[in-house]
C-alpha cells in the first residue's frame, strides 16, 4: 500500500488506502507508526481498534477496491480520526444488529471514543471519532465503559439472542462484552491471551502512575 502522508503544524496526516482486507492491516500499522512518530502519549491501542473497524466497514459496506482515506489529527487534548469514502450512506448503530459484526464494530467505536459521528462530504461521507488525551482520560474511560456496557446490554435485549432482560447487572454484561471482544480478536488472527495480558499490563502501568 502506498501511504503518502502530509503533516502540518497541527500534526495532521492523511493516509489514502484502497478498501481491501489486506489493506486494513497495512493501514492500521501505518497509523500506529505515525502516532509513534508524533510521540503520542496514550490512545494508540484505541486508535488501532478504531482504524481497523472504520476501514473494515468501508470494505464491507462501500465495496472492495474503493478509494478511501484515513485522516489523523492531534488536537492538543484529543486525537481525531476520520475515514473518508465515496458512499453517501451514513452509519446508524441503532439500526445495526448488535450481533452482526458491523453492529458490534459501531458499538465498540462508541465505547472507545469520547465522541463520534458521520457527515456528508462533496464526494461521499466522513466518519470521525475523537479519543481524549490528558489527565481526564481515566474518568472518561470509566464513564465510557459504563455507557458502552449499558448500550451493549440494551442492544442484547433488543436482539433477544440470549433471553436476558435490561435488568441484568453490568457485571454480567461486562463478561459478555469481553467474551465478544475476544471473539473479535480471534476472528482477526490475534492471540486472545496476548490481548488480555496487554490490557492487564496497560491497566497496571496506569494504576502505578496514578
Amino acid at each position: 500500500m502506498s501511504v503518502p502522508e502530509t503533516t502540518d503544524c497541527r500534526l495532521r496526516c492523511v493516509l489514502p488506502f484502497e478498501a481491501a482486507p489486506s489493506e486494513v492491516t497495512l493501514l492500521r500499522r501505518a497509523a500506529v507508526r505515525q502516532l509513534s512518530r508524533w510521540g503520542m502519549p496514550v490512545a494508540v491501542d484505541e486508535a488501532e481498534v478504531i482504524v481497523t473497524e472504520l476501514a473494515t466497514n468501508v470494505v464491507k459496506h462501500v465495496g472492495e477496491g474503493t478509494s478511501a482515506a484515513l485522516v489523523l489529527e492531534w488536537r492538543r487534548d484529543r486525537l481525531r480520526l476520520e475515514v473518508h469514502d465515496r458512499s453517501p450512506a451514513l452509519p446508524s448503530p441503532r439500526n445495526a444488529d448488535c450481533y452482526e459484526e458491523c453492529g458490534r464494530g459501531l458499538h465498540l467505536i462508541a465505547g472507545l471514543a469520547a465522541d463520534w459521528g458521520a457527515v456528508l462530504t462533496t464526494t461521499g461521507k466522513a466518519v470521525w471519532c475523537e479519543v481524549p488525551l490528558g489527565a481526564e482520560t481515566d474518568c472518561l474511560r470509566i464513564e465510557r465503559a459504563v455507557e458502552a456496557l449499558e448500550r451493549y446490554q440494551g442492544a442484547e435485549s433488543d436482539a433477544g439472542r440470549r433471553g436476558r432482560g435490561r435488568g441484568t447487572g453490568l457485571e454480567e454484561c461486562t463478561v459478555e462484552l469481553i467474551a465478544d471482544l475476544l471473539y473479535w480478536a480471534v476472528a482477526r488472527g490475534h492471540d486472545p491471551d496476548d490481548i488480555l495480558d496487554r490490557a492487564h499490563m496497560h491497566h497496571e502501568a496506569e494504576a502505578e502512575v496514578a
